[in-house]
Formats: C-alpha cells, sequence, structure tokens
C-alpha cells in the first residue's frame, strides 16, 4: 500500500484576505493555501514605471498572520507577469527588481520556498538571478527553496496585458517542458535549493517521458481541477492514465497542490480523492522495504577491518527473507548431499564462517531438522565481541552440534573438511565487502565435491538521474579532503527520487568455490548503454543477485527483487560533472576493481559521449581494507 502525500495545499489565484482563505482551506481538508505574495488590489505591472519598485505598495503586511502560520500554512506565488528574459529592457529590469524584492519579502516572512511559473525554454537571465539568490557564495542571507511550476506537456501561455512580447523559441525541444527545467537547472549547478511544482496536463506525455521526473526534485505535485470527471456518483475522479501517474507518485514524498475552481459538491472531495489515490498505490518492492531510508547516503560497510556493533547486527538479524532463503538452501543442499538411506549414519560437516550473531548457524540447525540430517557445525567469527554471543547460544540452544571459533576464517587451520560452506558476506555490489577474497582463503576447508553457499553471484550497473543524489554528494562536509574526495566514494542508498536512463547490465560475477589455477579477482569491463529518453547523467546505480544454491536465489534488482528483504540497499556511484544526454546517445562506462596487498578498490570514469577523467584512481579516495 502507498501513503498519504506530505500534505495537501488549495491555489487561492488571488486572496485578499489571507485567514478567510485559509479558514476556508482547512474546513475542506487542506493543510496549507498556495497565494500570491503581492496584495490582489495592489498588483503592479511592469508597464508601470510611475513609481521605483522600492517605493511601491504592493505586499500584505506580515501582522496578518503569526509567524508559525506563515511558514506552515502559506506557499507564496511570485507575480505571475514577471519575465526576466524579455527583450523589453525597460521590462526585463522592472521584472528583475520586483523579483529581488519579493523574494526578500518571502524570506522576511520565513517561509521554506516560494512558487513562481516557468512558460518556456529560454530562461537564461532567469537562471542567473536565482543563481544570484541560491548561492551560498553571492547571497549569505538567502537560504529558501524556489519551486518552479513545470507542466508534464507543452500548454500555450496566455500573454497578460503586462506581457506581449514573449520571445519566441525555434529549438526543436522547446515543447518538452523538462528542458526548459533541466536548461535552467544546469545554468543554476544543480543547486539543492530550486525544486520542481510538477504541474499534471490533461495530455501527458510518454511514459518514459513522465518516468523521467522521478529523477527531478520534484516538491509539490499540482493537479488541476478541470483535469477531473464526475462519477456516477457524482464525486471527482480521474481517467485511468491519470490515476496511474498520480499513485506512481506515492512513492516519492511530496506535497500535493489543487488549483482551479471548485467543480463538484465539495472541495472537501478532492482532498479525499487524491489521498485515496496516494493509500492505495501498490508500491514497489525495493520501495516498500525502504520507507524512512529515501535518498539517505550511507558509506557501506567493511566488517572486514571493522567489528559491526550489536545495534547493526540486531538490525539485519530482523530481515524476513535472507534468512529463511538460507535455510532453504541448506535444506536443499543436505537432501543432494544425503540419500535417505544414509540420514542415520553420515553426518555433514557445514562450516559457517563470518557467522556474526548466529542467525545463519540457527537456520542451518533448523534446516538439518527439517531434513532430518544430521549435522556438525562450525561458528567462525573474528568479533570477539560477537563470539561471546555465538558461546551462549552454543550453551543455551545449540549444544554440542556447534563448535565455536574464535578466528579470522583466513587464518583458521580447520581440523577437518567440510561438506557445505556457507557465509553472508555479501555487500550492495555483491563484492564489496570482499566476500571474493575471504571465500577463496576459506575454500581450503572445503571437500572436492563440498558446496559453496552462495555459490555464485553477480554485479549490475545502471546510469542513473538523480539531481537529489547528486546534491547529497556534493554537500557532503568531510574535513581536510579535495574536493573529488566525495565524487570518488560509493554510497549505499534506498534510491527513490531517480530515473534510469537505460536497462541495467551485468558487470562482474564471482564463483565459488573458485578452481581457477592462478585465482585473480581484479577485473575490468566495458558498458555500452543507449539512453532512452534526453535526460542529465548524474552517475550509476549498482546491485547484485545471488545463486545460493541451484535454484534459490536473493536479489535485490528491482525486476528480481526478493520481496520483503531490506538487507541491502542499492549502490550509488556518482560522478563529478552531470553529463547531458539526447535520447539514443551512447554512455560508455569502464569500470575496474583492483586491489593489492591491504585493500581492493573501483575505479569508473565514462567514455561517451564526453569523456570524464578517471574516478578512484589507484584507489586515492575510496577503498575497501583487507
Amino acid at each position: 500500500m502507498g501513503r498519504k502525500p506530505r500534505s495537501c495545499g488549495l491555489d487561492f489565484p488571488a486572496a485578499a484576505n489571507i485567514s478567510h482563505a485559509i479558514n476556508t482551506a482547512t474546513d475542506c481538508g487542506f493543510g496549507f493555501v498556495c497565494i500570491p505574495l503581492a496584495h490582489p488590489n495592489l498588483r503592479r505591472c511592469a508597464n508601470d514605471q510611475s513609481v521605483p519598485v522600492e517605493k511601491s505598495k504592493w505586499m500584505r503586511t506580515d501582522l496578518v498572520l503569526g509567524a508559525n502560520d506563515w511558514q506552515v500554512r502559506v506557499i507564496p506565488r511570485v507575480s505571475s507577469w514577471l519575465d526576466l528574459d524579455s527583450p523589453n529592457e525597460g521590462f526585463r529590469k522592472r521584472s528583475e527588481e520586483v523579483f529581488h524584492q519579493e523574494l526578500a519579502y518571502a524570506h522576511h516572512l520565513g517561509i521554506k520556498g516560494v512558487l513562481m511559473d516557468l512558460r518556456r525554454r529560454q530562461n537564461n537571465n532567469l537562471a542567473r538571478h536565482l543563481l544570484s539568490k541560491l548561492s551560498s557564495e553571492t547571497s549569505s542571507y538567502f537560504r529558501d527553496e524556489v519551486w518552479l511550476q513545470i507542466p508534464t506537456s507543452s500548454r500555450k501561455i496566455a500573454a497578460s496585458s503586462c506581457r506581449n512580447d514573449v520571445p519566441e523559441d525555434d529549438d526543436e525541444d522547446k515543447d518538452d517542458p523538462w528542458h526548459w527545467w533541466d536548461d535552467l537547472r544546469l545554468l543554476c549547478a544543480s543547486n539543492m535549493r530550486l525544486k520542481v511544482a510538477l504541474e499534471v496536463t490533461a495530455d501527458l506525455p510518454s511514459e518514459e517521458k513522465l518516468s523521467r521526473w522521478f529523477g527531478e526534485p520534484i516538491e509539490v505535485l499540482v493537479v488541476p481541477t478541470a483535469l477531473f470527471m464526475t462519477n456516477k456518483a457524482g464525486y471527482p475522479t480521474l481517467s485511468k492514465a491519470h490515476q496511474r501517474f498520480i499513485q506512481k507518485c506515492a512513492a516519492r514524498e511530496m506535497t500535493v497542490l489543487v488549483t482551479g475552481g471548485n467543480r463538484h459538491a465539495s472541495l472537501r472531495h478532492y482532498v479525499q480523492y487524491i489521498n485515496h489515490l496516494f493509500q492505495s498505490a501498490e508500491l514497489p518492492p525495493h520501495i516498500q522495504c525502504n520507507l524512512g531510508f529515501e535518498d539517505n547516503l550511507q558509506v557501506p560497510l567493511q566488517p572486514l577491518a571493522d567489528h559491526l556493533e550489536s545495534f547493526t547486527y540486531e538490525t539485519f538479524e530482523k530481515d524476513p527473507v535472507k534468512y529463511t532463503e538460507y535455510g532453504n538452501a541448506v535444506y536443499e543442499a543436505l537432501i543432494d548431499r544425503v540419500p535417505e538411506s544414509e540420514k542415520e549414519t553420515n553426518t555433514q560437516v557445514v562450516m559457517v564462517v563470518g557467522a556474526g550473531r548466529g542467525p545463519l548457524v540457527t537456520q542451518t540447525i533448523h534446516a538439518a531438522r527439517k531434513a532430518n540430517r544430521k549435522i556438525r557445525v562450525y561458528a567462525v567469527e573474528k568479533n570477539p565481541n560477537a563470539v561471546v554471543t555465538l558461546l551462549d547460544l552454543k550453551k543455551v540452544d545449540w549444544g554440542d552440534i556447534v563448535m565455536v571459533v574464535h578466528c579470522d576464517m583466513r587464518k583458521w587451520k580447520a581440523p577437518e573438511k567440510c561438506d557445505i560452506l556457507v557465509s553472508e558476506l555479501l555487500g550492495s555490489f555483491g563484492d564489496n565487502e570482499l566476500s571474493p577474497e575471504c571465500l577463496d582463503g576459506a575454500q581450503v576447508f572445503l571437500k572436492d565435491d563440498g558446496i559453496s553457499i552462495p555459490e555464485s553471484y553477480r554485479s549490475y550497473v545502471q546510469p542513473i538521474m538523480s539531481m537529489r543524489l547528486y546534491n547529497e554528494t556534493r554537500e557532503l562536509k568531510i574535513c581536510d579532503k579535495p574536493y573529488y574526495y566525495k565524487f570518488e566514494q560509493t554510497y549505499v542508498v534506498a534510491q527513490t527520487n531517480s530515473y534510469w536512463i537505460a536497462p541495467r547490465q551485468q558487470l562482474f560475477e564471482f564463483i565459488h568455490p573458485n578452481r581457477n589455477e592462478v585465482i585473480d579477482n581484479t577485473r575490468f569491463k566495458k558498458l555500452k548503454f543507449i539512453a532512452s529518453e534526453d535526460s542529465t547523467l548524474y552517475g550509476f546505480t549498482g546491485y547484485f543477485d545471488t545463486t545460493l544454491y541451484k535454484d534459490v536465489m536473493l536479489s535485490i534488482v528491482p525486476d528480481t527483487y526478493s520481496r520483503g528483504m531490506f538487507s541491502w540497499f542499492p549502490l550509488y556511484i556518482p560522478i563529478m560533472e552531470p553529463i547531458s544526454l539526447k535520447k539514443g546517445d551512447p554512455i560508455e562506462l569502464l569500470f575496474w576493481r583492483r586491489r593489492d596487498e591491504t585493500k581492493v578498490w573501483y575505479e569508473w570514469c565514462v567514455q561517451r559521449p564526453t569523456t570524464t577523467g578517471i574516478h578512484n584512481i589507484n584507489g586515492r579516495s575510496g577503498t575497501i581494507g583487507l
């Protein structure tokens, strides 16, 4: 099931009495109102330059509302006649002055953000003035956001009496509003305080073009009442296409703004219908498990270099899927290795390497009981704090069937060889917690015909457009490190505000036991993608899946996601500078897995459509300690 929008608001194109507007909206179930900053009876026009901007009376007094109501109950809209890119110099300069005056007043009111229309593709001067306001280097006092209202498909903007000189666009992409946004945000250096208020239009573009908006920082979803039809009971309803799109929006936290006149019995019915659409949305499995962690960058664990804490163990042990599937894999392996005729005489030796606090050991014992097979278990763990728990479980629950070994698996001298080697050393990219190195070292414990669980795992890569993840990376505060440092790390993140530019492709695969004469876990691969739509590349998403045994699998790849599993989030692999793409553009990614005596690291670069520098050369920024 989905979730409610953050809040639902009502748009007032003119509101002489703000308190009355707020009361009307509240009575109908709305949480806030959107109103023009300028009082409707005092509204200015760019052509009227008889009174200097700084002396004109246009704004409401801030005393009409308390500070909290301004901040919580109001989204202000800047004057609709502004045109900072007008070819008429007087018109343009007047617009610039009013624009800065209104943003300054919004800041004075303590309001988080202001709304303004984006009408066409050419907005170069607007971009310059926006960046001037939003850039911390040039404006130390302005920390608010600007939400640009952009339609999902192009519409004709009626020229008001104040605007009769809008220049014509002749660009081939002028009718794609996404380009209006993309050009402007790139001119503004993808500033994180620039957001989208996406207006749903009657004529929706293709599914692919709509999906592209999910890679943008949508703060507000604007829903006009003109879109609503009336069902047999007299209530508002939307077309199937509009319902599907709005329900997809339910996976991303956003505010909804209803705009337009009331076309039904009560404005309340619009709020109820939108809440119903959000709550009835079926969220994709990989998003259902990530609610509350969306787009939050985390540094991947390094269990070889660091001892995990109790809280980390406990979090992973609550996964309802992973350990069940491990148990199923052990069950299948026991059934295959021990015929029914030998179940009383054949005792299988199982080694759980990297046992942690014992969930795999418990699952192994349960699997043996289910299969009615005899086992002897070695639980090998290097973390001394986790070993305390293992010894307690042996005493209380497991008994003599389990031998607890406090040792690094790569240094342990096993007293005998095992039939089944079980481990959970996988990371979000499969090999990024050094499962290959660990299992290659531990396979000396395995009989020649023994089984490794997992038996293989694969990494996948997919190009991504996510201004939010790029900005989250850019805004990281890392002391005493060069600028490139944070863009040469990989991050574990539940990716929600993202658009995947092209289908994913397999990168590396590791198979266990590794019977190669010379074991080499370094890798290199060149992948070529084709952009599905015009877009902006901000990096890559990494996934993995694993075959535990035969047909028992775990996956964080969206198409094959193990429903209900939350142990792993995908990997975000950033690039230092965004790359603009046209539909059909080739994206060539070069990716290396490197190592030396003490560490493993990844290196990557884009070679087409433009060439970037190689990120993380020689592991200068991000490594995984051996």
